[in-house]
This record gives C-alpha cells, structure tokens and sequence, in this order.
C-alpha cells in the first residue's frame, strides 16, 4: 500500500521527528488499517489453448526480467497406496530430459542464457518454473514444450532407477537420518484415516519408490502431465500477445490427456486423542500437537490462521513468551494453520531446553490453549497479527516470481488468480470472537500427539506411548 505524502490529516505529524514515535502513534490509532484503503490488484490475463492448456500473463515492465511458472494439478494425494512417492520422483524425471533437449541440455542452455530453474512437489500440485532475462522467454517455453509433449520417447529404466536411488537418498537425510524427521512419516497416518490421500507423506515410503516400475512411471505421466491438466503462469516484462503466440507454437501440437478425476474426501475428525512416541537419536524431547482443522478457503481458515500467529508468531505471541521467554522451558515453539486443498490441520510443535521435559511443555500449552479460548485474543494482539500478515501478502508481490506462483495458487484454489485483495478482506475481517470460537472449536478437542525423545527415554514419566520405534 502507498503512504500518503503527509501525515497531518491523521493528526500525527508533529511525531515525525522519530520514526519508533511514528510506529507507536500508528498503532495508537489502530495502526495502518487507518490509513486510506488501497485495492491491491494484479493484472492477469487467462487464456484456455484448444488442447485445455490454460495460460496466465500479467505484465510487470519494471525490470527486463521474466519467469515461466507452471502448475500441473497433481500431487501425492493423487498417488494410491502401494505407489507413493511418483509425484515427488517426477519432480526429478523432469529435469532428465526430452526427445530434443536431451540430458543435460535443459539445465545448461537455461545457465547459459542467465536463466535458472527449480521445481518443488505437495500433497495438490507439482510446481516447475524457470527465471532470468526476458529475451531467455522462447527457450523456456520451448524447454517446457518438449518435456510435457515429448518426455516419454526418451525416458528409460536407466533414468528412472538413477533417480529413484536420488530421492531414496533424499528421503535418507531429510527423514530417516535427520533428527525429529521421524515425524514425517508418523504425522499422516495419524491424523487422515488409512487410504486417505494426504495419510502418506509426500516424499513416499521406501518400499513404495522400490516398487515402481518403468511402467507406473510412464503410466503415471500419460495420466497426469497433459496439458489440460496444467497452468501455465507467465510473469513479466513481455507483451500478452506476444507470450500468446510463443506458447501456442510451442504447446499446440501437445495433445489432451484422459482427463483426471480428483479425490474429494470430506475433512476427517479425531475421536479421540492418539499418541505416539518415537525414540531418536536426538539430544532433547520435542513435542509435536496435530489438531483437526479446515481446508483451504473454508470460512474458519483465516481466522485459524490469526490464531497461529497470535500464538507464535512474534516474540511477544502467547507460546514464544511463556515457553521461551518466561518458563525458559523450550528452545523453540511454532504453531501453524495447515490448509490444504482437500483437508486442513493445525500444528504446534515445540522442543525443550536441556534439564526441561514433555510433560511441563504440555502443561504449558493446554494452559495457553485454555486461556485463549477463555478470554479471546486483545485487541492490540488481533492489530498486531493483521498487520505482520497482511504485510506478508504484499511482500509476496515484491518478486515476479512471488507473483506467479501466488496466480496459479489463487487459481487452481478458487478460479480467480488475482486473489490478493480477496486474501487482505478475508484477514481483515476476522475478529477476535472469530479467533476466540475457532481456538475452542478446533484446538480444544482431540489431537494427535507425536513425542520425540532421547534413545532410551522413553519410559519417562507423564510421557504416554502407544508404540515405541528405534531406527
């Protein structure tokens, strides 16, 4: 949002000589939300091809510089049990190459030209994007051509195996030999029922990658990477029509896939409480509360959201100041509102400081819980999650980069990619009766409680277990 050029109309200009008076005055007045209202709007164009490929431009003159985001709607939920893991190993197959980039030439080509890529898999969507100067635009659409219409000609046994030996050694470190990362693979199953498809973790299981064949590989691709099962996000220095012309040359010709039927679960409830400790190589517990929630865009998702931050968010949020700060029991503490496509969980993970254990962190938490729900959020507490939040929105505007994948976001999510404004009023209007009914109704009932402790420590009093693991 813009300043305005002058403060005297807000009654606040003999404050100016300092900017923390400044800052304190605003917030006096009920901070920025008393300035004038600006609608934040994000010029996108979409546009469907023939062949289902639907294509968003926003134009950004600002800097000679481009990137090309696209979404394919698939994710892990899309597996099915016995075959976790396609999702996240076809986020590397991609970059193995095509019939006529063939490997290393996606990655070098897009090097020499200034350009760099990446890409990233979740449970909903599988995310490729490149970026760099916009005269590198043809040859990233192109790139993205061949390996959406032409990857399967060149794919192999010998590629498939080299990257799933990659991705088993990523789930090694980032899971199995990382400390807590235990928590991954317990987490899933213990808050969506068995066959549900956000009950296995993205990364898939071992056993899953192992049996994958060359086959489910190509099979999976056929299904899933056609392009009316795709967006395409195009952001930056570059002319709509222009773009338009780029990339029905290129994608044109790509035929339709069979059509994808999404999974549409209702949002599952805990019964009761279910807990887990899991004994690790770690030198301190760690605590993790997994509570029931909503998906993304239900009414309650915002306000948990508040709720998140009011608890966590800031130095002086209620778990940070009692755990961290006050009882010095916790070297750290993070709440957040999981809202995902298809289903939502709200999650509280705190590890203790040396000589401190489970029991006091849980005491601890349920008596903030508690609080909460009794007496509601202030409001200079509700003023200052605003704020920092609504801050975060825009922040993400500041990059072409940040623009696009937040479009296809918006998007695949609700059909609108300009949702920023929609994001800003939805936050806004939540108040703290709102954070106050959703903490009693979500974050007072049953959870899943996953307990990280020290090899040998799990018969620690005050720390119940159903199951005891030792990798």
């Amino acid at each position: 949002m813009t300043r305005p050029s002058t403060l005297d109309h807000y009654g606040v200009s003999t404050l100016i000589r300092s900017p923390w008076r400044l800052a304190g005055a605003l917030l006096a007045l009920g901070g920025l939300s008393r300035l004038p209202a600006q609608v934040v709007h994000v010029p996108v164009t979409v546009d469907t091809l023939p062949n289902g490929l639907r294509v968003l431009i926003h134009e950004d003159q600002s800097s000679p510089i481009v990137t090309v985001n696209t979404w394919f709607d698939v994710g892990s939920a899309n597996e099915i049990p016995g075959r976790t893991g396609l999702a996240h190993l076809f986020e590397h197959l991609m970059f193995m190459g095509s019939q006529h980039a063939p490997y290393p030439q996606f990655d070098r080509l897009l090097e020499a030209a200034g350009a760099n890529n990446n890409a990233s898999t979740a449970n909903d969507r599988t995310d490729y994007f490149e970026a760099g100067p916009v005269h590198a635009l043809p040859l990233m659409l192109w790139l993205d051509a061949d390996r959406m219409g032409w990857f399967l000609p060149v794919m192999d046994a010998k590629k498939v195996d080299a990257q799933r030996d990659i991705v088993k050694n990523e789930r090694r470190e980032s899971v199995e030999n990382q400390p807590y990362g235990l928590v991954e693979d317990y987490e899933p199953g213990m808050l969506f029922p068995p066959g549900h498809p956000y009950s296995w973790p993205v990364i898939g299981s071992m056993a899953d990658l192992s049996a994958a064949s060359l086959e489910d590989v190509r099979d999976f691709f056929r299904h899933y990477y056609a392009p009316d099962n795709a967006v395409i996000a195009v952001v930056g220095a570059v002319r709509r029509d222009s773009v338009l012309k780029l990339i029905s040359t290129y994608f044109g010709a790509i035929p339709r896939g069979p059509g994808v039927t999404h999974p549409t679960p209702s949002q599952p409830r805990l019964a009761a409480d279910t807990m887990v400790t899991l004994e690790d190589r770690v030198q301190v517990p760690q605590l993790t509360y997994d509570f029931e929630s909503v998906r993304a865009w239900a009414p309650d998702d915002e306000a948990l959201k508040v709720a998140s931050y009011i608890l966590t968010g800031a130095k002086n949020s209620r778990l940070t100041q009692r755990l961290v700060y006050v009882d010095q029991s916790a070297s750290q503490v993070s709440a957040f509102a999981n809202d995902e496509h298809l289903a939502g969980y709200f999650e509280i993970l705190t590890r203790a400081r040396p000589g401190h254990g489970l029991p006091e962190l849980q005491a601890a938490i349920d008596a903030e819980l508690q609080r909460l729900a009794k007496d509601g959020p202030t409001e200079r507490e509700m003023q200052q999650a605003r704020n920092s939040m609504e801050s975060r929105i825009l922040g993400g505007m500041e990059t072409i980069q940040g623009k696009a994948n937040r479009l296809n976001q918006y998007y695949i999510e609700t059909g609108n990619p300009d949702g920023f404004q929609k994001d800003i009023d939805r936050l806004r209007a939540v108040t703290a009766t709102d954070v106050q009914r959703v903490v009693r109704q979500y974050l007072l009932g049953p959870r899943a409680i996953i307990s990280v402790v020290p090899i040998g420590k799990a018969a620690t009093p005050g720390v119940a277990a159903q199951r005891r693991v030792v990798p």
